[in-house]
């Protein structure tokens, strides 16, 4: 007896010295570091509103500030002509330069034999010479110019092919710009059936849409001359499509422009200027946006 408990006495010892181990504290667990949120991808419309397009200079120039880069673009007349030489890689303070040394020379030529109309062709070279006759398809950034065909009044969105004739076509004003033709189409300014395109920059693939509104509204005062005619009655045709689409915008940012004219070129700075302080007010909404964008998409997945 004593001969097997001392066979068994190793064994058992070896046995409550593992029990023992049993019951001590498990190893610590690694936390597991928290997925990193999905990406936003965010669309910039900027609207139509001829002079008062500089202000979306001063807008790009807060976003890029704020380290917000738009992952589309898509514009509307004014909005088309600043959205395609963004897209093309010029920054902010390059836009601001450029802008300095614009005049309206620069896009203007007025064609007699169609009564005096702008012709547009000064501002399909100009955007061509800027972009480097880059086509939309090959800007650093996806691009939509926006306009609408004069025949059946639909809505037309360009994304591939000549962009200064695209840019053209957005922002010929009806009654003061020719039509633009393409491939057998007369084209006139997007903004009489999308002031600011926010659909337009959705179809891109944004997630997020922020909404530059540059339009004027009728304040019951008439224009004193034929573009601001014109201009108005582009505005109060599209103004209630204008606020549906805007409806569908994540942030809008509306400049204080009222007061600019469509041809005062000489307020330029005074509209970058708004821009800049209409960015600023709303950064803190933008940043609340993308996070709450964030989330959802996180949770979708």
């Amino acid at each position: 007896m004593i001969f097997l408990f001392r066979r068994l006495s190793p064994l058992c010892a070896a046995l409550l010295l593992a029990a023992c181990a049993n019951t001590g504290t498990p190893p610590p667990v690694t936390p597991q570091p928290p997925k990193p949120l999905p990406p936003v991808r965010i669309g910039l419309a900027l609207g139509g509103g001829a002079a008062k397009g500089f202000a979306h200079i001063g807008v790009i120039k807060m976003l890029e500030a704020s380290g917000i880069k738009p992952d589309f673009v898509a514009g509307t007349s004014a909005g088309s002509v600043v959205g395609a030489l963004y897209t093309s890689g010029m920054n902010a303070f390059a836009l601001q330069e450029e802008s300095f040394g614009l005049d309206e020379a620069k896009i203007r030529d007025v064609s007699l034999l169609s009564g005096g109309l702008v012709r547009g062709q000064k501002l399909q070279d100009y955007v061509n010479q800027l972009v480097r006759k880059r086509p939309l398809e090959k800007l650093g950034v996806p691009f939509a110019a926006v306009a609408t065909e004069l025949e059946t009044g639909r809505r037309v969105v360009f994304t591939r092919g000549n962009t200064g004739m695209a840019v053209r076509a957005s922002s010929s004003i009806p009654g003061v710009f020719e039509p633009v033709l393409i491939n057998g189409k007369r084209y006139v300014d997007g903004g009489v059936v999308s002031p600011v395109p926010v659909d337009a920059a959705r179809q891109l693939g944004a997630d997020l849409v922020i909404a530059v509104d540059i339009s004027s509204k009728a304040n019951g005062v008439a224009p004193s001359n034929m573009i601001g005619i014109v201009n108005q009655a582009i505005m109060i045709m599209g103004q209630k499509l204008g606020e549906q689409e805007l409806s569908r915008a994540d942030v809008i940012i509306r400049p204080r422009v009222g007061r600019i004219g469509p041809s005062d070129f000489e307020q330029r700075n005074v509209a970058i200027l708004e821009g800049e302080k209409a960015a600023l007010a709303v950064l803190p909404l933008i940043r609340q946006k993308i996070a709450e964008k964030q989330q959802a998409l996180a949770q979708a997945r």
